[in-house]
């Protein structure tokens, strides 16, 4: 594969991940204009979000699998399709049952059209001296989509003064996705690699030796804590800082509460393309399950930070530029993790077993965050919640054996 095919693999990739997960992301910023408008309390909207994450996941095994087996182009394009068709709805809404199928087709197009399928593209066509390097610039799309998309979101619905006419312009923005997949072609080395292994493992087989290990359970079972973590902050940052009044004046800059709340999570993502970057070329050095370890740890400590000094612009900007370093770095860390205990032929389904679980603490935090407000009034057991999983998650990756995995010729049959 040449220098310039993976290159145009990576960059396709990388906007794919922008607009897809940038748009996504910036949901935050309509619970609380949403909500008001249905009269209905913060749990509708989180629940909608929640259940959006949830299927993403359910249905990323399948998706992966379509990669694997048909190529990932047709099955990322067939994914932005679907997640178009639900901005639409959304855009298009009037009810809570609007509201709740909107984010099912956003939840179930995007399985198709993040992380797992477009970084397995990358992993198969980047050579292998190069592959954490463009993992790492390929993941931080996701994070570039946050920095330029949310904010850009939170400026266009101040100056409509109304989120529906922003959520159009997102969905014009959302059909870019249909057309990207061009560059993500990765046909010929599934069935290149297939064909040097002198034989094909079943999906069956592939599973059931995957969920014998106990390595590849600890990684789907940590991998909820980052989802609850990213649902969270990504859903619920922007309505906590509101409804503590914070804004920002510096320099003639005059930013509301609301718009200070987009700007976090935009501020998120800026820091997290250095993080992306950073964390998945330590990959390429040192353990990886070593590094989502502390990764975790270190999550836990900027929680804490965070809830014990006093809310102020600044120490909302501190704590999303800290955040940032540490947000999506666990994406390519886990995803060639998989990679390496697995090998690349199913490796598109057996990251989305991954993500699913990932996907599964999405709706729990996502789901969770409107629950407790709307049963206490405030997210403070929220944090505490996130503090404490991420010390968990730290100790389940720690015993993870980062190897490949035995695997007798007996297991295979002929393609």
């Amino acid at each position: 594969m040449s220098s310039r095919s993976y290159w145009t693999a990576v960059w396709c990739g990388f906007l794919v991940l922008t607009i897809g997960l940038g748009v996504r992301q910036s949901f935050g910023i309509f619970l609380k204009p949403v909500s008001a408008e249905l009269h209905v309390g913060r749990e509708l909207f989180s629940f909608g979000t929640a259940l959006s994450m949830l299927l993403m996941g359910f249905f990323a095994p399948f998706s992966g699998r379509l990669c694997d087996r048909f190529g990932s182009a047709i099955t990322i394009a067939g994914g932005g399709a679907v997640y178009v068709l639900g901005m639409i709805v959304t855009a298009s809404m009037h009810n809570g049952f609007m509201l709740i199928l909107g984010n099912v087709l956003v939840g179930v197009g995007l399985s198709a059209a993040t992380f797992g399928p477009v970084l397995g593209v990358i992993l198969r066509l980047a050579p292998p001296a190069k592959a954490a390097l463009a993992v790492g610039i390929c993941s931080a799309g996701g994070s570039f989509g946050q920095f330029f998309i949310v904010p850009l979101a939170s400026v266009l619905q101040g100056y409509f003064g109304d989120w529906r006419p922003t959520m159009w312009a997102l969905t014009a923005l959302a059909v870019v996705m249909m057309l990207l997949p061009i560059g993500l072609n990765d046909s010929k080395e599934i069935a290149a690699a297939r064909k040097a292994r002198g034989g094909s493992q079943t999906s069956g087989q592939a599973l059931a030796e995957a969920f014998s290990q106990r390595s590849y359970v600890l990684l789907v079972v940590g991998y909820f804590v980052c989802g609850f973590h990213v649902a969270f902050v990504g859903g619920h940052l922007p309505a906590y800082i509101s409804d503590k009044g914070i804004g920002l004046s510096l320099f003639g800059i005059n930013l509301s509460p609301a718009e200070l709340g987009g700007w976090s999570i935009g501020m998120v993502g800026l820091f997290n393309i250095a993080g992306s970057i950073l964390w998945s070329s330590m990959g390429a050095k040192y353990q990886r399950k070593n590094l989502l370890a502390l990764l975790y740890l270190l999550r836990s400590a900027v929680f804490l930070i965070f809830i014990l000094l006093p809310l102020s612009a600044a120490s909302v900007l501190a704590f999303a530029a800290a955040l940032g370093f540490l947000w999506l770095g666990t994406v390519p860390l886990t995803t060639s993790l998989v990679g390496v205990m697995f090998g690349p032929v199913h490796l598109t389904m057996l990251n989305g077993f991954v993500f699913l679980g990932h996907q599964v603490g999405s709706f729990f935090g996502g789901w969770g965050g409107g629950k407790l407000f709307d049963l206490q009034g405030n997210y403070d057991m929220m944090w505490w919640i996130s503090i404490a999983l991420g010390i968990i998650s730290a100790l389940m990756h720690w015993p993870i054996v980062e190897k490949p995995v035995p695997r007798p010729q007996v297991a295979l049959r002929p393609a």
